[in-house]
């Protein structure tokens, strides 16, 4: 049996001997299987549970290259920070994410609740499935999880010294690249774009000097905005759900950031949903998808307020009109965002199964182009999307255009 005073990469029969040597959750003659069940680009997860009592436990490692490109190396310092947040947010949103039972700084990992009766968001919008209660959850959990770490609410020191424990300047990096630069310029030559659409995407991405203006001004924002603690990968890959719970997982981007990038995040990844959907003719899931995006802006702004008022603590926040200007700053950093996700998901290097699984060519072709031509008015107008039916109006103006 190996040691665990030094950190290695564990492999399934490491994770085994980790569980026994760490951890009392499981009896002395359990019989144990261990699985790695990691489908991101940054981590190994493993599933440990006992064949004989069903008892489990999901066990989260931080490797330090990435799993997409030996190249591309990162701080496994990473699992300490999305170990912290999730008791951090498990304290401010109850029920949303998993249970955290241990962190290990030598092994740079951590040992979370497993969520195996629940299923990856993505997997399930890709079989049409309808999640009522997702934007009611999802609302929470963003208000619940942002507005308590900004210094409107919190006391000003707590919040510098909380800012200080969350630096997360590597994956920071990593989205300075792939979400606020590369998409748009290709200036490491990795992009991923579907063949029939390089020369759309060079005439109306690249050579956009317009839309790149609004990117820069949007990358600098995210880079010195310390709003709030963010996830900072809110996608429907980062949730576990079923018909009647919401888990959100997967924060080892947090950082202190605009409070728009999380929510931005959400919308763009629904509209990639709803594409899927759209070129596969699922009309009920559409439906659904439309009310859901309109909901997660305006069941956002509605909790927004209500925790404001509850909860505002500095003087100046109080102050009549601060908080309609501060929510409709939000508001546009939320729109802004969604233009980048739809963006780099297509065009960047990590891309979103809801598209590229669309195998019709014809049909992958139009959905891009809704995606791209919905973007830059997202990014370069986001000043007038302060509604859910906002950003489905146009949606839909953009789905009719490329129908015509």
């Amino acid at each position: 049996m190996k040691n665990f005073n030094e950190y290695f990469l564990m492999n399934e029969t490491d994770v085994l001997d980790y569980v026994k040597e760490k951890t009392d959750l499981f009896s002395d003659d359990s019989d144990l299987e261990s699985k790695e069940i990691g489908d991101g680009n940054l981590n190994y997860v493993f599933r440990v549970v006992d064949v004989n009592s069903d008892v489990s436990v999901i066990v989260k490692q931080a490797g330090e290259v990435t799993r997409i490109s030996e190249d591309m190396r990162i701080s496994i310092d990473r699992i300490r920070i999305e170990s912290n947040i999730l008791k951090l947010q498990g304290k401010h949103a109850t029920g949303l994410v998993p249970k955290v039972y241990l962190y290990d700084d030598v092994m740079n990992c951590f040992l979370m609740e497993d969520l195996s009766d629940h299923e990856i968001m993505r997997e399930g919008l890709l079989s049409y499935k309808i999640y009522p209660k997702f934007a009611d959850h999802i609302t929470t959990f963003m208000v619940n999880t942002l507005l308590p770490t900004t210094d409107v609410v919190m006391d000003h020191k707590e919040k510098k010294e909380l800012l200080k424990s969350f630096i997360n300047p590597d994956l920071c990096e990593i989205s300075e690249e792939l979400v606020y630069t590369e998409p748009f310029n290709d200036y490491n030559n990795r992009n991923l774009v579907f063949e029939d659409n390089k020369e759309w995407v060079e005439k109306n991405i690249y050579n956009d000097s317009e839309l790149k203006l609004e990117v820069a001004k949007l990358k600098f924002a995210f880079m010195n905005n310390a709003q709030a603690l963010i996830h900072g990968d809110l996608h429907t890959g980062s949730v576990f759900i079923t018909e009647e719970l919401t888990k959100v997982i997967d924060p080892e981007f947090a950082f202190y950031g605009p409070m728009g990038y999380d929510v931005g995040n959400v919308i763009a990844n629904l509209i990639f949903a709803y594409m899927n959907g759209y070129v596969n003719d699922k009309k009920e899931f559409i439906e659904w998808l439309e009310k859901t995006i309109e909901e997660v802006v305006d069941k956002f702004k509605s909790k927004f307020v209500d925790y404001w008022k509850d909860n505002v603590s500095d003087i100046m926040a109080k102050e009549a009109g601060f908080m309609e200007w501060y929510l409709s700053e939000v508001l546009k950093d939320t729109a802004g965002v969604a233009g980048l996700e739809l963006s780099r998901r297509i065009i960047g290097m990590a891309q979103v199964k809801d598209i590229t699984s669309i195998e019709d060519t014809e049909y992958r072709l139009f959905a891009e182009r809704v995606c791209l031509s919905l973007a830059k008015e997202l990014i370069i107008n986001r000043d007038k999307f302060n509604e859910g039916k906002h950003f489905t109006d146009k949606l839909k103006e953009n789905v009719n255009k490329y129908s015509a």
